[in-house]
């Protein structure tokens, strides 16, 4: 279990969550839907533990251990990853040395350079990526689906026990979004007891990945809770119905 108890969050000494409660059960696909500025990635961003979101109160607790003071990195040893919504740019750093890195770091193994060009090659074919791009400077003159579809290669390579996922679906066209959709299924299809936490304003991706529980965020609480029979709700009604 994943449980969020009585949070409150501020940024930028604005506070965003208000003694927020959730109870996500591992091992399941979870939805976090909302108005902007709902509270939603604030949210995802304090589960990682992102230094410039203060927690005011409140615990957070993964399989009964409390991880509210622990910094991101011992949470990313812990197997949390977090796919950014816009993705930092870093002249200088090569996409394949970064995740030589990454995968050292996060997984405590290291990996040799024609195993991990390999396995990338593999990504690559799955998320119709061109392998030139591990020569390239991280995310530096990539296009929004470029840096999605890198994101969530990074997750596949990474393989976490908790993926905050957020807002991919954001700016991809069609058969972008299918390929990003088909590759998160494909994951959860290798490790059935991946958590996944998919955060969106949009129904379009939940026409390929059906959550097992779906909330609703208003003004830094869950204000509704419900199986993937709500989205048709929010669909048809809207988010005032619930708010």
């Amino acid at each position: 279990m994943l449980k969020i108890s009585n949070l409150s969050v501020k940024v930028d000494d604005k506070q965003i969550l208000n003694n927020l409660n959730l109870n996500l059960e591992l091992g399941k696909i979870h939805v976090l839907m909302g108005p902007n500025g709902s509270g939603k990635s604030t949210l995802a961003y304090s589960l990682m533990g992102h230094p410039s979101y203060e927690i005011i109160s409140g615990e957070i607790f993964f399989n009964t251990k409390n991880i509210t003071e622990l910094p991101a990195y011992k949470r990313a040893k812990l197997g949390f990853f977090l796919s950014f919504q816009n993705p930092l740019e870093i002249p200088g750093l090569k996409v394949f040395d970064f995740l030589k890195e990454s995968f050292s770091a996060f997984t405590g193994k290291n990996i040799s350079v024609t195993e991990l060009y390999e396995e990338l090659k593999i990504l690559c074919k799955k998320l119709n990526l061109d392998p030139v791009f591990f020569d390239r400077n991280l995310n530096e003159g990539f296009s929004g689906g470029e840096k999605k579809r890198l994101e969530i290669l990074q997750m596949c390579l990474l393989k976490p026990k908790v993926a905050i996922i957020d807002e991919v679906d954001s700016g991809l066209d069609v058969d972008s979004l299918k390929i990003v959709a088909n590759a998160i299924l494909g994951l959860k299809t290798e490790d059935p007891d991946l958590t996944i936490i998919l955060i969106t304003h949009y129904q379009r991706i939940l026409n390929y990945i059906h959550p097992d529980f779906v909330y609703i965020l208003h003004n830094g609480q869950v204000v509704k809770t419900g199986d993937f029979s709500l989205i048709s709700k929010i669909e048809s009604q809207g988010y005032n119905a619930f708010i």
